[in-house]
């Protein structure tokens, strides 16, 4: 989950603080290597303590209490399935329970060494395990079943119950498979195409199963030839499982020392609230591309298979896009720097391939590549800026009853901390409002669906374009006065209908926004009944500020909780986050993942309001609302959506499989009949055409790739049921009544 970040552009006092106090403290030179000496993490503990006593908003209490909070994620963080660890494991490590705090103060690392060792040794005894029990066909008739309810199973007594344990969840993963391709083979012989199948494995993860590889839903060897026997099948499922597997265990191989340190690190962190978190190096710089939306290098997305690194797409508007000689599919071998000699990259960590592939704006990268059709070519790339354009705002327009609306998505609250002229959200939406006022729309819908925050001064910048000026949200740090964010031009760029559109998932900046929005009156909230539940800020500390002349390398950076936000009327959005005005079912509905139902999460609260004027231009508000409710009441597909949330409810608290093939299959079917009700939600299509507005429909004509992405999303938005009720509210929002077309097939004319 993203979170609001001041990025130490605010809260001066408080970071002068930690920097004057770090000059005693921290102003001393260690030299080591974090491979051969443990000073680098000793350091990292002491730093994390020292930041975080001294910064956080609430910081908790170092106590035997804390210890067995870090004790329980640390050890569920290692191995969550309980597929590693043996109980005499756990016996020895749970000696270490109420001493981890100690620990930590004393920058003591014994039960760090202990797990760490223990677990590599597991895994390599595993490894050599998963291999044994798909050398051979599964049984499939013996009757038998697995529970996946790891988090309540106990651990293996002995290797012979582990081995036991790993050859139900493989046998399990491998016959969900199995029955795939079985159907998908059945179907094809049938003449029976499904465009959205409901795969045995989607049903399995319906009910809360987590498969332990990834499994393949299709598979090419289906594509062409004759049928295959049940036993080709059943051979061809233990060699994909294998290689997933495979796969499985070559990236845990890579992970070093330091990242596994990096996940007990973020195990202690996390006990002072969720969002306290360690940013080792390279998760500092994807937090920074996450933020920003931008990176220098070529512009590839690449994944790893098995030894091997290989291109999966290439960024829209990048320089490997541009030079239209790398395309997706293309594996590579050596990377070379400018005219520098090539370094074979083959069996490398895909960290440091991208690290070798990145690189400042400007500079010359070499890649040696295996061509999709096995030619081998050397491609010269300039690197550039890269903008990532899945980040950035995008807004489309449609047509119905006569009216005209915009819809904007905004998937993050971005900024480009370092360049004040970079883009960020609050510049973007502007842009978008104003080309959508220039294109002559009558309402607009702004999504946040699913948006999980970002920069706190792009809140103050989207909610200010909709208001004329006042206050958008109040900010508190711990046994300080509040501070209270204006916007303080008079300007408002839009001042007609508008709809936010919120779900469970909408989090952080998407609540501030929200609640600005709605205790303005200014909008109407339409979504999930609560947004996701998070009131804090963070700041993103770097930590090599605090050792002078360190000779170990990068220390990475510390997110840390500051400040609590509040809403203009005082209330807090920390826990209850924010009540919609309408309440749309969605599938979700029931299910335990907002801030709420964290363990550590910081509390509610609520402060003095402060001083602000409802908007009282917007006629027909409380009726729109009215009007929606009712609609949506009488709904019968959002009646099926209501239902579906109980059923994925129920199905997520179902554990047990059977491992023999017929009841498999027999249960498997009845899941699928139960799920077939459900379907016509994702068939919905309500007919309206949605476009680009002229710029972007220009820039669509010169890029595919692009062309590609927008037609997809104004398909899905044809087809959002949640979108339609938006655009309905916006009808009701009208000064005039809007004439609607009736379904009825008289053609009569209705008005609403």
């Amino acid at each position: 989950m993203n979170t609001i970040v001041n990025f130490m552009k605010r809260n001066y006092k408080i970071l002068l603080v930690i920097l004057c106090l770090s000059v005693t403290l921290f102003a001393f030179k260690i030299e080591s290597s974090k491979d051969a000496d443990p000073g680098r993490d000793k350091m990292l503990l002491e730093l994390l303590t020292f930041v975080i006593e001294k910064g956080h908003y609430s910081p908790a209490v170092i106590d035997d209490t804390f210890s067995k909070g870090i004790y329980k994620d640390y050890i569920q963080a290692l191995d969550p399935s309980k597929r590693f660890f043996l109980q005499s494991d756990i016996d020895e490590f749970s000696k270490f329970e109420t001493e981890l705090d100690d620990e930590l103060l004393n920058k003591d690392l014994t039960f760090f060494d202990l797990t760490y060792n223990r677990l590599k040794k597991r895994m390599a005894e595993n490894q050599k395990l998963y291999k044994e029990l798909l050398a051979s066909p599964f049984d499939y008739s013996v009757d038998e079943t697995f529970n996946t309810d790891y988090e309540k199973a106990p651990y293996a007594q002995n290797a012979e119950e582990l081995k036991e344990r790993w050859r139900k969840q493989i046998k399990l993963s491998s016959l969900s498979s199995l029955v795939d391709r079985l159907n998908i083979q059945e179907n094809k012989e049938k003449g029976i195409v499904d465009k959205d199948p409901k795969s045995t494995s989607d049903l399995l993860n319906q009910g809360g199963f987590q498969n332990s590889v990834e499994k393949e839903k299709t598979d090419k060897t289906l594509d062409s030839g004759k049928p295959k026997t049940f036993e080709e099948l059943e051979k061809i499922t233990r060699e994909s499982t294998a290689k997933s597997l495979d796969e499985y265990f070559g990236f845990m191989k890579e992970l070093d020392r330091e990242d596994w340190f990096s996940i007990y690190v973020n195990s202690i962190a996390a006990r002072f609230d969720p969002h306290t978190s360690y940013f080792a190096p390279d998760d500092k710089e994807r937090f920074d591309v996450s933020i920003s939306g931008k990176f220098e290098g070529i512009g590839a997305r690449l994944q790893k298979k098995n030894d091997f690194t290989e291109i999966t797409e290439l960024i829209s508007g990048g320089p490997a896009w541009r030079g239209k000689q790398l395309e997706a599919g293309d594996v590579l071998l050596k990377v070379a720097q400018g005219n520098n000699e090539p370094v074979d990259i083959v069996g490398m960590r895909l960290d440091d391939v991208v690290k070798k592939i990145k690189g400042p704006k400007g500079s010359e990268v070499r890649l040696t590549v295996k061509k999709v059709d096995g030619t081998i070519k050397t491609i010269s790339i300039i690197r550039d800026i890269v903008e990532i354009e899945e980040t950035y705002a995008k807004s489309s327009v449609v047509e119905r009853n006569g009216m005209k609306y915009g819809v904007i998505y905004l998937p993050k609250f971005y900024i480009d901390f370092e360049n004040k002229d970079g883009r960020d959200a609050g510049k973007d939406i502007a842009i978008e409002v104003e080309s959508l006022k220039k294109a002559g729309v009558n309402g607009i819908v702004l999504d946040v669906r699913d948006d999980g925050g970002g920069s706190l001064s792009t809140v103050v910048d989207i909610a200010g374009l909709f208001i004329e000026q006042g206050p958008i949200v109040q900010i508190k740090s711990a046994g300080k006065k509040k501070e209270v964010l204006f916007d303080r031009d008079k300007k408002i760029e839009w001042d007609g209908p508008l709809v936010i559109m919120v779900n469970n998932f909408s989090a952080s900046a998407s609540e501030i926004l929200a609640a600005a929005i709605q205790d303005y009156k200014r909008g109407i909230i339409l979504g999930s009944k609560q947004t996701y539940g998070k009131g804090t800020v963070q700041n993103v500390i770097d930590l090599n500020q605090f050792v002078r002349s360190s000779d170990m390398g990068d220390l990475g950076a510390l997110k840390t909780t500051t400040q609590k936000f509040y809403r203009i009327n005082g209330g807090s959005t920390q826990l209850d986050g924010v009540s919609s005005d309408v309440v749309m079912p969605d599938k979700y509905s029931y299910l335990k993942m907002g801030e709420r139902d964290e363990d550590n999460a910081m509390p509610w609260d609520k402060i003095d309001p402060a001083e602000y004027n409802v908007w009282n231009k917007t006629e027909n508000f409380d009726k729109a609302i009215a009007n929606s409710k009712r609609r949506i009441a009488q709904n019968s597909r959002f009646q099926l959506v209501e239902e579906n949330a109980k059923w994925v409810d129920k199905r997520s608290h179902e554990y047990d499989y059977s491992l023999k093939f017929d009841n498999f299959k027999k249960d498997q079917k009845k899941l699928e009949e139960a799920s077939k009700k459900f379907k016509s939600i994702a068939d919905y299509d309500y007919h309206q055409k949605f476009s680009s507005l002229p710029l972007e429909a220009a820039l669509m004509d010169k890029d595919a790739s692009l062309k590609e992405k927008r037609d997809r999303w104004h398909e899905s938005l044809s087809k959002d049921i949640y979108v339609e009720e938006a655009l309905n509210v916006l009808d009701d929002l009208q000064a005039k009544p809007v004439v609607k077309k009736s379904n009825i097939s008289k053609g009569k004319l209705v008005k609403s």
